[in-house]
């Protein structure tokens, strides 16, 4: 008889009531056996809650009394599951039936694997799913000049993400998390960074588990559906909070993950990119200019969690340098499809 590690699907909701519904039938017709469902909801002023009650008696509900971030609150409904493996997932993500099983077996084929992600693509805000096939992410990658961005964003689907690779990280809208993972990542209890509320708090936890050495693999056989909100081309029309906490989260990542090599091979690309997004608050976003005095409170707590970090650093500079260009980087992950095409002959024989 086969063994199906345990899974929780983590999802926090804010305004949530055009997606949610839709996402949580998605999930509830997994065709993976061994399913627990959290949801954390941050205080929603639409029809949210009374949507969620519909669902207490499939999943775990917690309502929070106030907007805690998103952060804070999937390290809440992470905290309620002893699940092996956690799945961080969006209210507007649309799941095909395999997703869950598909990350779970190629994690389970690589022991050194903390993150799994899969294809995600493309969906409208009506949740269409479009005449052509476009990529939303395959994994996130790094520039020189610290930009995230996610592999294949926008760009249609022609079969060129269609192996199993190690990417530098996955967007936190559908992720798969080993618990052994966040155990040993986590900063004062913390996975996800609570002080990055929203926005980069994913390629945080990305480039933290890079430094002490775990893996994130992308398997092109769990697909998923995604209404991608923030894209770098749509910034001047999104709400100014989270233009904010994006900035502020640039430098909080830095602080708290880059090393001093890093810095010398790449210091003009990330000094040229810091003169942009100063002088664009400074003459066109200056409600973000908030950013900087938040930056100055939370500069002493940054500083404590690089330390816990680095001292349980296990990348090498050499390695943290290869993930770190202005085309996506991957590398090949033979080994894992090799082993998971021999389960599959296995399980027909």
């Amino acid at each position: 008889m086969a063994v199906y590690p345990s899974v929780a699907v983590t999802i926090v909701t804010f305004n949530s009531a055009r997606f949610i519904a839709a996402c949580l039938r998605y999930v509830f017709e997994q065709d993976y056996p061994a399913l627990e469902v959290v949801i954390v909801d941050n205080a929603s002023s639409d029809e949210t809650a009374s949507i969620l009650q519909q669902f207490e008696h499939q999943a775990t509900v917690v309502y929070n009394s106030e907007n805690v971030g998103f952060a804070a609150g999937q390290n809440q409904a992470m905290g309620l599951s002893k699940a092996a493996w956690l799945l961080a997932l969006n209210p507007d993500v649309r799941l095909r039936p395999n997703f869950v099983s598909a990350l779970v077996a190629a994690g389970e084929a690589d022991s050194t694997v903390g993150s799994v992600c899969g294809k995600l693509l493309a969906m409208s805000p009506d949740l269409q799913l479009p005449a052509e096939s476009k990529f939303d992410s395959t994994g996130i990658f790094f520039t020189p000049s610290l930009r995230h961005l996610d592999r294949g964003s926008q760009l249609p689907d022609r079969g060129q993400y269609e192996k199993f690779e190690y990417v530098f990280g996955a967007t936190g809208a559908a992720c798969l998390y080993r618990r052994l993972m966040k155990e040993d990542t986590s900063v004062n209890h913390e996975f996800f960074d609570a002080d990055f509320f929203a926005y980069r708090e994913d390629a945080d936890l990305a480039w933290r588990a890079q430094l002490l050495g775990w893996k994130c693999l992308y398997t092109p056989l769990a697909v998923a559906y995604h209404v991608r909100h923030v894209l770098p081309e749509n910034r001047s029309s999104l709400p100014a909070s989270i233009n904010m906490h994006s900035v502020k989260n640039r430098w909080l990542m830095r602080i708290k993950n880059m090393t001093a090599n890093l810095y010398a091979r790449h210091w003009a690309a990330i000094a040229w990119r810091d003169c942009l997004v100063v002088g664009g608050c400074l003459l066109r976003e200056v409600s973000s200019l908030r950013a900087f005095l938040l930056l100055a409170r939370l500069w002493r707590s940054a500083w404590h969690k690089r330390q816990a970090i680095m001292r349980k650093r296990r990348a090498t500079d050499g390695y943290l340098a290869s993930w770190f260009a202005t085309e996506p980087v991957s590398f090949p992950a033979d080994a894992v499809a090799q082993k998971l095409s021999a389960q599959r002959v296995g399980s027909h024989d």
